[in-house]
């Protein structure tokens, strides 16, 4: 069997900027894929899903979520850092960055397309 372990530097990869107020770098392997994100205070992603389940670990700041936005099942979460959000696939779903924050998203399957793709 062939290893296919790599090493990565986040400070080699490619920032790609989807969005105003967002830089995102990626790793996507077969299986999984992890975005590290950086929003600026004021980004804002409109309501959307995904078939992926996803991981949104906030690692610095404060971002609110609003979940089934306009259906009876809507709540809002605000996340702080060292908090996860855990997001089943199609969840509906929006993202407000209350101040500049830094997120890890973990998405599974891979997916080169995400919410801020589209938005």
């Amino acid at each position: 069997m062939p290893d296919d372990a790599r090493v990565l530097a986040w400070s080699n990869l490619t920032v790609d900027r989807p969005m105003p107020k967002i830089q995102r770098q990626r790793v996507i392997g077969s299986q999984v894929m992890i975005s590290r994100v950086r929003l600026s205070k004021g980004f804002h992603l409109p309501t959307h899903h995904h078939f992926n389940e996803q991981m949104v670990c906030v690692m610095s700041g404060r971002a609110t979520f609003v979940l089934h936005e306009g259906t009876p099942a809507e709540r809002s979460v605000t996340l702080k850092g060292g908090e996860v959000l855990h997001l089943p696939g199609d969840v509906p779903h929006n993202c407000t960055a209350l101040e500049d924050t830094e997120i890890w998203d973990v998405f599974a399957p891979p997916s080169e397309r995400t919410g801020v793709d589209r938005g």
